[in-house]
Order: C-alpha cells, then structure tokens, then sequence
C-alpha cells in the first residue's frame, strides 16, 4: 500500500468494537496509517496494530 491508495479495512477500537472503513492512506509509519476516512468524512490516525485486514479497492 501507498500514499494515495483507497483501501478497505477491518478496524478494532480501543474499546473492542470493529468497524469496516474505506480510508485514503495520506501517510503511512511503522505504528499508524493516517488517512481520510470515508465513513467519518475526516482526517484519522489508526494504529497498525488495530487493522486485523486490509485490502486495495478495485477501481479506485
């Protein structure tokens, strides 16, 4: 994955609850991708170690 990229993941929350987001990845490091998210309308940070799957968008 790259800065650019659309991609699909499954998040867990801090609090345990999964979510599955379409994000704009903006900048990625070893501990968090920040990205657009499409669910949020916003800007987020998600810790790597949070994303249990991720897969590029077809398309996108």
């Amino acid at each position: 994955m790259k800065t650019g990229d659309i991609i699909e993941i499954i998040y867990q929350s801090k609090s345990g609850i999964f979510t599955q987001r379409h994000i704009r990845i903006i900048e990625i490091t070893e501990t968090y991708i920040k990205a657009y998210c499409f669910t949020r309308r916003q800007i987020r940070i998600f810790s790597s170690i949070r994303i249990l799957a991720m897969q590029k968008v077809r398309g996108a």
